[in-house]
């Protein structure tokens, strides 16, 4: 039911695009086929032509989402983006700032004055302007900063004196606290005073006059008991708290593995200072989950699809030279058996699969232990137990994918001794891919670096350099 609810909404979302770049296309066929016209009246038929498409186009991205207006404008290109950018109504620009990607937030902003990105900035609350911040010129900033008042100000240093991959960075401040000697029925008149309750309110929190924590009361035991119930007979007092100072990833896996909405956050004398809620933590399940993707292919950070050329260059070129260079050794390994392989053509037709083969196994082995380093069941002392388990493995798939690959060397070159070179080169690439595939992440992970940043480069340097050496030596010493 879930699967058929995220297909439903994912196609909604696709139409929704087409149906704006429609709508853009057409105004643009359009203005273009009315500018060209000579007619009585034209600036006036022309003036009207563009209000009439602004209008339609303005009318369907005021019925959407802020999110999903985001992914809207991620799929554009630039002037699209920017013309849309333009419809959109000021009183929403904080929260698609919020919800678009890096790079993409970086256009919007370059296009926008002063005074509307303060306006942007002043509609967030405090923990959504840190996660703002950093890309605001220092001016806005400033000026945003001393229209708070002094709680906000004191929030909003606080969220940002966090690293971003901390419980305090995921944080925010709007919440619900009650005192433990009052009864349900005061609890309910208190709630009603709310305009609308924080989102993801599942539990108030219960707390002292100093603010400290003494339990939770969650929603569904306020609805069930009588009224004239105290809080303290019916909150819960054992529950899962979170301090700022916590890993994100710590905090994520608790709200997978205890199913939660939200969570207290405090600080070390127990004094809540803000909660952590389910939306904020899959908004970072999902960009540590982009992030490693990028890392694994090299790219230093998320980029715009439609980013100029000479950005998306920088982006990418600084694994791209490191690929270059393993290139240029596998190369010369290749070059250091020349005599053979102009001996023995077949050689050159082969080399290619035990390289390939070897790649392939050693991304399925790095995968596996960038994962688990990820969801933190990889420690430092399961080195030694995850090489002899991925060590054994590969034998075992080099064993058997190498002697089929043996056995074909064998039937098309018709000779026995290739088809064992192969077999045997095949297997040593693959322990050789398992080796690498557990080292290093795991070096990486020991030495505080993300264990996910150029893995596949890595993996394929290894494979290619040491699977050529190791087939091409093989060769040279049994069959020439």
């Amino acid at each position: 039911m879930a699967e058929a609810d995220d297909l439903q909404q994912h196609d909604d979302l696709d139409s929704h695009l087409r149906e704006i770049q429609h709508l853009l296309a057409r105004h643009k066929l359009v203005e273009d086929l009315v500018h060209r016209q000579e007619m009585p009246k034209h600036d006036l038929v022309e003036n009207l032509v563009h209000k009439q498409h602004i209008h339609e186009l303005t009318h369907k991205l005021d019925s959407l989402h802020s999110a999903d207006v985001a992914h809207i404008l991620e799929a554009l290109p630039v002037t699209e983006r920017l013309f849309v950018w333009d419809l959109v109504k000021a009183e929403r620009d904080g929260e698609i700032l919020l919800e678009v990607s890096d790079a993409v937030r970086e256009s919007l902003i370059e296009s926008m004055d002063p005074a509307s990105l303060r306006a942007a900035a002043e509609q967030l609350d405090a923990d959504e302007l840190a996660d703002l911040a950093p890309d605001l010129p220092h001016e806005v900033m400033e000026a945003v900063y001393q229209g708070l008042d002094p709680e906000e100000r004191e929030q909003l240093r606080a969220a940002m004196s966090y690293p971003e991959d901390s419980v305090g960075a995921l944080m925010d401040f709007e919440m619900v606290t009650v005192r433990e000697d009052v009864t349900l029925e005061v609890v309910l008149r208190y709630l009603r005073r709310f305009d609308e309750l924080p989102d993801h309110t599942d539990q108030l929190f219960v707390v002292d006059r100093d603010e400290h924590l003494r339990g939770v009361l969650p929603i569904n035991r306020l609805l069930i008991n009588d009224q004239d119930t105290e809080v303290s007979e019916i909150m819960l007092t054992d529950t899962l708290t979170l301090e700022p100072s916590d890993e994100a990833e710590t905090a994520a896996q608790a709200f997978e593995r205890y199913d939660l909405v939200s969570a207290p956050v405090v600080d070390y004398h127990r004094k809540l200072v803000g909660r952590v809620t389910v939306a904020t933590v899959v908004d970072f399940i999902r960009e540590e989950t982009e992030s490693e993707l990028l890392n694994q292919a090299g790219l230093k950070e998320g980029e715009d699809i439609f980013a100029p050329v000479w950005d998306s260059v920088k982006n990418r070129w600084a694994w791209l030279a490191v690929n270059l260079v393993t290139a240029f050794i596998a190369s010369r390994v290749i070059g250091a058996f020349e005599g053979s392989i102009e001996k023995l053509v077949a050689l050159a037709a082969l080399m290619p699969i035990v390289a390939g083969i070897g790649g392939n196994s050693g991304n399925q082995t790095i995968t596996m232990i960038v994962r688990g380093i990820a969801m933190g069941q990889v420690q430092d002392d399961a080195l030694t137990r995850l090489l002899k388990k991925e060590m054994g493995v590969a034998l075992i798939n080099g064993l058997v994918w190498g002697s089929l690959l043996g056995v074909l060397a064998w039937v098309l070159y018709g000779s026995a001794e290739l088809g064992a070179v192969m077999t045997a080169a095949t297997t040593l690439n693959l322990l050789l891919a398992a080796l690498v595939g557990v080292m290093a992440p795991m070096i990486r992970s020991r030495l505080g670096q993300d264990p996910a940043v150029g893995s596949s480069v890595i993996i394929t340097a290894a494979t290619d350099s040491g699977g050529f050496f190791i087939f091409l030596g093989l060769a040279t010493i049994f069959l020439m």
